[in-house]
């Protein structure tokens, strides 16, 4: 049977469903010499991989019988009281995710039907757009400067428009890397409370800071106004290791009720080997161990600017990030998916930004990743990056 066989028998819904366009390039980028800055994907010479190992064995010995068996699809209950005791609520207000991607697809079954609204950033995080396009939605955006989501632009939005809810990614945005002040999260708050608007805030990056200041996130401040219109989505990927795929959504009981009852229906429940090793990991070392992933970080972010600021041509502008694992390049006048045809000739590969503009848009933007990269293979990808570059320019 030829594949229109298949693809005539499909749903309606599996038309919405796309690849995503980060997994498809690191398919290219996997041969021998490229320097990748595609993938967000955290360093794992920073894996806990002698301890996970111990660690694992251990509960696999003593605890065998539980790690393997089937368990409830709210989480294992000491990781969940674990993150309960992190932000200040109580047990029930806490889900257990295969990683903030199960989540963010949970909150588009929940929330959103054909032709709904929902309300993103522009840029905005690839991964979400492509959770909820599966459900249909019709995405309002909003564009950012370099502290966030612009709240003029919001509230304009939102005199036009209902959104189900407002995502956003105030610390270390991916893609951009902007963090959002204090005051700009205490007013974001105000107008989505005011609107009557539940606001989703995705901190996949919130430990990944690299100045020592810490911001209190949408959540606290939302909690600490009594309002309770905040759901919180934090991961362990960034801080453990991502294929664990151990994440949480932290909100009110009955939007953590009925995620649980659609999760059910998605994997009746996420590891539970898994989510008792996270929480074996989580109980000693950890603050050392994410001091110490900050550091390498910002070492291998002031190496990346240091390298921009040398090789990048007059009228290229990046982020100088602050944390997280992103810069967020524009370009004058040139095509960011040219330049990678371009880049591939030199064995470097990017993130073109256009996918992450659900509205449609940036073009001549960029997102380079650098915390894969030794502080030397930065450096000469940033020079191949920019020969890359100047061949192109060199025809505007």
């Amino acid at each position: 049977m030829d594949n229109t066989y298949w693809t005539e028998r499909f749903g309606g819904s599996a038309a919405r469903i796309q690849a995503s366009t980060i997994r498809e390039l690191l398919k290219l980028t996997q041969r021998p010499g490229v320097l990748s800055f595609a993938g967000g994907l955290p360093a794992p010479e920073l894996f806990p991989k002698e301890e996970a190992a111990q660690k694992a064995a251990q509960i696999l010995r003593e605890r065998g019988e539980r790690a393997l068996q089937y368990g409830p699809t709210e989480g294992y209950a000491p990781l969940r009281e674990w993150v309960a005791q992190r932000f200040g609520v109580e047990v029930e207000e806490v889900l257990i995710t295969t990683g903030s991607q199960q989540g963010l697809d949970l909150l588009g079954k929940v929330f959103l039907d054909e032709g709904s609204p929902v309300l993103l950033e522009a840029p905005s995080y690839l991964g979400a757009i492509q959770a909820f396009r599966a459900y249909g939605p019709r995405f309002v955006t909003v564009a950012m400067d370099a502290e966030g989501m612009d709240l003029e632009a919001l509230e304009e939005a939102l005199r036009r428009e209902r959104p189900r809810f407002i995502y956003a990614i105030p610390t270390f945005q991916n893609p951009s890397s902007a963090l959002m002040p204090l005051s700009r999260r205490e007013r974001l708050v105000e107008i989505a409370h005011a609107h009557g608007v539940p606001l989703v805030e995705d901190d996949a990056y919130a430990e990944l800071y690299f100045d020592g200041k810490k911001l209190p996130t949408l959540f606290e401040l939302d909690r600490a106004q009594g309002y309770g219109n905040v759901v919180y989505l934090g991961s362990f990927s960034k801080v453990l290791a991502p294929g664990l795929r151990v994440a949480y959504a932290v909100g009110p009981k009955p939007v953590i009720a009925k995620l649980v009852q659609a999760k059910q229906g998605a994997d009746l429940h996420t590891p539970v080997l898994n989510q008792m090793l996270v929480h074996a990991l989580v109980q000693e070392g950890f603050e050392a161990r994410v001091a110490r992933i900050r550091e390498v970080y910002r070492a291998k972010a002031e190496a990346m600017v240091r390298a921009l600021e040398a090789h990048m041509p007059p009228g290229v502008r990046f982020s100088r990030p602050r944390g997280g694992m992103f810069v967020w390049m524009e370009l004058p006048g040139v095509n960011a998916q040219a330049l990678l045809e371009e880049a591939l000739k030199e064995d470097v590969a990017f993130v073109p930004g256009a996918p992450f503009f659900a509205g449609g848009g940036g073009e001549n933007t960029l997102r380079l990743s650098y915390a894969t990269m030794t502080e030397g293979e930065i450096q000469e990808g940033m020079r191949r990056l920019s020969q890359a570059l100047g061949r192109l320019l060199a025809l505007v």
